[in-house]
């Protein structure tokens, strides 16, 4: 986490200036704050019990009639995984997964006031920790060592609070398999299950964006844009 924020915060000043400086306000520059509820499908667990951080800068292009479209670039520290705290059976399991993440997302904003959008997002893993139990193992075979990469589809929803201040709810979808396990039930030892796992994902965070137009406020001589 101390690496990610020393190579991040240098970029988000630049980002800020670019922002602010370049093609007169064609640029927004912005950060956001927040936290993952995540899972692992295919661990044979279910809930999004496992809580990471989702943090950093990002660059918003807006473009089209009215710049009520616009493209986003973020660069995020985002933490995923699975955890199953063996309430109601003997396993135990987490996984922390850490990556940094690349999201490219299309948005459409109306009235200034709700923002959807589409896209796609590459994350590289930088960090990763696995705590299980005998148990556990006794159960789950893996079949291919773990991906040290993620391509997801993402969708998200924005809504204005105040100011520059928007609340975001994104959901986020592994496209590309993590690994293959093999679950054998303790019902059913002789028949073996193969599974591949995907990350599922919903963040819920704050995002403020710089130098963004504020509603019912003039825009300036230059003009504004969204």
């Amino acid at each position: 986490m101390a690496n990610y924020l020393t190579k991040t915060i240098p970029l988000l000043f630049l980002v800020i200036v670019f922002a602010g400086e370049l093609s007169a306000q064609r640029f927004l520059g912005g950060i956001s704050a927040g936290i993952n509820l995540t899972q692992v499908d295919g661990d044979d667990y279910y809930g999004f019990h496992k809580v990471g951080l989702n943090i950093g800068p990002m660059v918003i292009i807006p473009f089209g009639k009215n710049k009520k479209w616009s493209v986003s670039m973020e660069l995020l520290y985002s933490q995923k995984g699975s955890h199953h705290s063996g309430n109601t059976d003997t396993t135990t399991y987490t996984l922390k997964l850490d990556y940094v993440e690349i999201p490219v997302l299309v948005h459409f904003t109306d009235k200034r006031l709700i923002s959807g959008g589409v896209g796609f997002s590459y994350g590289q893993r930088v960090n990763y920790k696995e705590t299980k139990n005998t148990f556990y193992d006794s159960l789950y075979t893996y079949k291919s060592g773990l991906l040290n990469f993620d391509v997801s589809v993402v969708a998200d929803l924005q809504i204005r609070l105040w100011n520059r201040l928007w609340a975001d709810l994104r959901y986020q979808y592994s496209i590309v398999r993590l690994r293959e396990v093999e679950i054998t039930h303790p019902d059913d030892p002789k028949n073996p299950e193969t599974r591949y796992q995907f990350n599922n994902v919903i963040t819920i965070r704050l995002c403020w964006v710089f130098n963004q137009e504020v509603p019912g406020k003039s825009k300036k001589a230059s003009g504004s844009q969204e």
